[in-house]
């Protein structure tokens, strides 16, 4: 199989982005499944229907999620819809709405949450565990979005999963980095697929409320930038005939003018 991973889509300009490019993306590396982070959908912060809907038209399989998941409270009802393919991190408390894996005929998908610097959650390591030793989708490709801060907890992450999963990639910090690697066992890992977003920015927000609040320790809602040149993030990863270990990953990043 062939699998797109999408970083964090920001804002009406990085959906306008997607749209754009993915198309041709897909055509052009004969992509199966694509993944798309959506927590940042919708003016930066949260998802709408809408807004899943654009980018599901636009080719996305799947949109993953984090601590963002909330903030649009009209669309919590959503994520209890098993019609519609968005993931929460599964670990969240037991109880909250939404689900944090879904399997396919074809490949499983797990979001996760960290919990450096993030905010407070069951063990992504635990959980996962209880997944994977419940035989769930043993037989079929099984990649895992981090939605995590610290570069540490992602590799630590990675490593315990070396083998047992396909990939680990790592989101949440906006900014790609360039570690693409397949681990001893065969599962691929990056620390940050990046996003897609301006990059006239600061994490694909507008740089002067965030330039206030570092200066002045003021608080002031971000605005996500809607044009001008964007960057578009993203990983490809290959898995071998059998469908399990990774064979390549690597960097698909391009930019386009909004």
């Amino acid at each position: 199989m062939k699998i797109l991973m999408i970083g964090d889509v920001v804002g009406s300009g990085g959906r306008k982005a997607v749209s754009a490019l993915l198309p041709s993306i897909r055509r052009e590396f004969n992509i199966d499944f694509v993944t798309l982070q959506g927590e940042n959908l919708a003016g930066g912060f949260g998802l709408t229907l809408e807004t899943v809907q654009e980018m599901l038209e636009a080719g996305a399989d799947v949109i993953t999620t984090g601590n963002h998941v909330w903030d649009k409270r009209q669309f919590i009802e959503y994520l209890d819809d098993d019609r519609m393919p968005i993931l929460r991190p599964l670990n969240y408390p037991q109880g909250v709405p939404g689900r944090g894996h879904l399997k396919t005929e074809k490949i499983g998908i797990v979001n996760l949450i960290g919990r450096v610097w993030v905010g407070e959650f069951d063990s992504p390591f635990y959980v996962i565990d209880e997944l994977l030793s419940s035989g769930w989708a043993k037989t079929i490709p099984i990649i895992v979005d981090f939605h995590a801060e610290a570069s540490s907890e992602k590799m630590a992450l990675a490593w315990h999963l070396d083998g047992r999963v396909t990939a680990v990639v790592g989101t949440h910090t906006h900014i790609a980095t360039a570690d693409c690697q397949i681990l001893n066992d065969g599962t691929a890992y990056v620390t940050d697929l990046g996003m897609v977003g301006a990059f006239d920015s600061v994490i694909g927000m507008d740089k002067e409320p965030v330039l206030e609040r570092f200066l002045t320790g003021i608080n002031k809602r971000f605005q996500p930038i809607v044009n001008g040149l964007m960057k578009f993030n993203s990983v490809l990863i290959e898995t071998d005939k059998n469908g399990r270990r990774a064979i390549n990953i690597q960097r698909v990043d391009r930019e386009i003018k909004i």
